[in-house]
């Protein structure tokens, strides 16, 4: 039954991944390529969707692939599965706190997953970086995207350019919506 495999699927993913929807991708796209849900090339095209629309980006590519799969049913199931791990220990947590942050064997689990997190983010996003650049990895083809290196390299050059004239950063919503534009505009002009 698809519903009992997609919640018990996106539960592993929520119960085993520390550091956020970030540290989530990896395994994500192995869960989703694994099951044939998506193949590699929807999968890192719906991770663009995901990092625009508003939501964490766990919770908003199970929504997405549980509709999918199984309809709105299938879209609260994954979610459901995805969340519950977190909203669990969360609650657990804040029920006996000031035990758990004294206790050293809980200082020393943080100590030693968050190298972890750190290297499933980092993945994560040479991973999209490389693929979004032209690089498949599937097969090993190089192709240049020429329009989304071109918009990469604008947006860098246009945040440091920002910062050395009007000394602040630009925010993350002024680079989506900058790059959104870019992108239309571009895609436009050269196809």
């Amino acid at each position: 039954m698809i519903y009992l495999e997609l919640f018990y699927e996106f539960f592993l993913i929520g119960l085993f991944t520390f550091g956020g929807g970030y540290a989530m991708i990896p395994l994500v796209r192995e869960t989703v390529i694994n099951n044939g849900w998506l193949t590699l090339e929807e999968f890192y095209s719906f991770i663009g969707v995901c990092e625009s629309t508003p939501g964490p980006i766990a919770v908003n590519m199970a929504t997405y692939v549980g509709s999918t799969q199984g309809g709105i049913l299938g879209g609260f199931v994954a979610t459901l599965g995805v969340v519950l791990p977190s909203f669990t220990i969360i609650l657990l947590i804040a029920i006996c706190l000031k035990k758990i942050v004294e206790n050293k064997h809980f200082k020393n689990f943080i100590k030693g997953v968050r190298p972890v997190i750190v290297a499933l983010i980092l993945f994560a996003g040479i991973t999209l970086l490389i693929k979004c650049l032209g690089f498949n990895l599937s097969s090993f083809d190089i192709y240049f995207n020429y329009i989304s290196i071109l918009i990469f390299s604008l947006i860098i050059g246009l945040y440091f350019l920002f910062i050395k004239v009007f000394k602040k950063k630009l925010s993350s919503i002024q680079i989506i919506l900058i790059s959104a534009f870019l992108g239309i505009v571009l895609c436009l002009i050269f196809e």
